[in-house]
């Protein structure tokens, strides 16, 4: 049987804390394993200054993504400019990812967080789509203020917002 790649895999840059940082998203995301893990040689040294035996890569996949994390150095960090949103059916399920992704992170706005390593993710109600393609704006108006107040969605009051007064 064939292996067939996935077309584009998310390649996620760190300083030494690829492995960590793996095996923490896949300790929150069911259906998620660790793949493979490279270590660095000897060749490029000079290059790359990590020590031989040390961790290069990891690959993991979760939910059916596959993604790659990297042991580069410290010249790159993550920013907001890149994020992961996840679409989630309850507010038990936004809790969680909440809860779990912001250990050691922090808490920004309109359901955004930064986690322990600086990767930004969008903890989002499916139903908000739903809501924000509303064919009255009067609707759509009120969820997004409503939304825009909060750090982590609220399925209840911008199911009330939208619903109106």
């Amino acid at each position: 049987m064939a292996v067939t790649a996935q077309k584009i895999t998310p390649f996620l840059w760190f300083d030494n804390e690829a492995e960590e940082a793996a095996k923490f998203y896949v300790s929150i995301f069911k259906n998620s394993t660790i793949r493979s893990i490279n270590r660095y040689g000897n060749e490029g040294h000079d290059r790359h200054g990590k020590p031989a035996g040390s961790v290069m890569t990891v690959e993991f996949e979760i939910e059916g993504q596959k993604f790659v994390a990297l042991n580069g150095g410290p010249q790159f960090k993550f920013d907001e400019a890149v994020s992961f949103v996840i679409h989630c059916t309850s507010q038990e399920e936004i809790d969680y990812y909440w809860s779990r992704l912001t250990e050691g992170g922090r808490e920004v706005a309109c359901g955004w967080l930064k986690d322990r390593f600086g990767l930004s993710w969008q903890v989002v109600p499916a139903q908000l789509v739903e809501m924000l393609s509303a064919k009255d704006p009067a609707r759509t108006e009120r969820v997004t203020r409503a939304f825009m107040a909060m750090k982590k969605f609220d399925v209840g009051k911008l199911r009330q917002a939208f619903d109106g007064p």
